[in-house]
């Protein structure tokens, strides 16, 4: 299973990413727009975060989706038993967040946006109208005015050892949004599962992003654009002993946007936290 690595000046990209999201759900583009720099700082700031006492002061409130989440609240992806080994926080421009570490995430999530906006008119030009014919508005547009999309700051700590067997730093899953732009983290882990169930790598080269299709880019094209499996493994030997900082955006459509005949993007991700958490998502 081969994800294509595309230089997103090249002028045969948007087809060469088109195709690479088409048979693999992922592709890696290079060159792309979102500054090294500003990556590695919020990789920096937030690691400090999250060894530090004040992340306490930013916990939700039970239906609440901004803030942080400790080791204990992680998440148990579908199917799996164990809790992911990880800690996060949910950064939304609107949302509770620490005022230094911001600057760094704020940027970080606009300049995410504007390539994701670009990358979802890349994806229209390059699906057959027999697909983008049932849309019920221009992919790039679903996104528009939505306060969903989210910045999430993944910190995986380093392993001690003593973890439950069988556990690991994010259990198999797929995403539930439109797509997810991932700046490559600074550390390796992340692989995607092909059809015959044999995990593979996801470059991870330093500037680099990752973009995969979710659930909802699936459902708007009737599996056209697949939301394919991935997981970030455990480490071994020295790297074991290092902390991964992963910061994903995922981007979302408005809740009012029908993303099929009878189903709006806020009833599919209702539905969906409500399988993953057991929390009932209100607006």
């Amino acid at each position: 299973m081969d994800v294509a690595v595309v230089d997103y000046t090249a002028p045969d990209a948007p087809k060469r990413f088109t195709d690479s999201l088409r048979t693999t759900g992922f592709a890696v583009l290079t060159n792309h727009p979102i500054q090294y720099e500003v990556v590695k700082n919020l990789q920096q700031e937030w690691l400090d975060f999250f060894r530090s006492e004040r992340k306490w002061d930013y916990l939700p409130g039970e239906a609440e989706q901004d803030g942080y989440r400790p080791l204990e609240e992680a998440e148990t992806a579908v199917g799996a038993k164990l809790q992911d080994i990880k800690e996060y926080f949910h950064w939304y421009p609107w949302g509770r967040q620490p005022t230094a570490e911001s600057i760094s995430a704020a940027a970080v999530y606009q300049a995410g946006w504007s390539l994701a906006t670009e990358l979802l008119l890349w994806v229209e030009a390059n699906t057959p109208d027999s697909i983008s014919n049932k849309f019920s508005m221009p992919l790039s547009e679903m996104i528009v005015g939505t306060r969903r999309t989210l910045l999430r700051i993944l910190h995986y700590p380093p392993l001690r050892g003593d973890e439950p067997a069988g556990s690991v730093r994010a259990a198999a899953h797929e995403d539930i949004n439109m797509i997810t732009v991932l700046p490559a983290s600074n550390e390796p882990g992340l692989q995607v599962r092909d059809l015959e169930g044999n995990w593979h790598d996801v470059p991870c080269d330093p500037g680099s992003v990752a973009i995969n299709a979710g659930d909802m880019l699936d459902y708007v094209t009737n599996g056209y654009y697949p939301s394919t499996t991935h997981r970030v493994n455990n480490p071994v030997g020295e790297a074991a002993k290092r902390a991964r900082i992963s910061t994903p955006l995922f981007l979302h459509p408005a809740d009012d946007v029908l993303i099929a005949e009878n189903k709006t993007a806020f009833e599919f991700l209702r539905d969906r936290i409500k399988q993953i958490s057991g929390v009932e998502l209100t607006k």
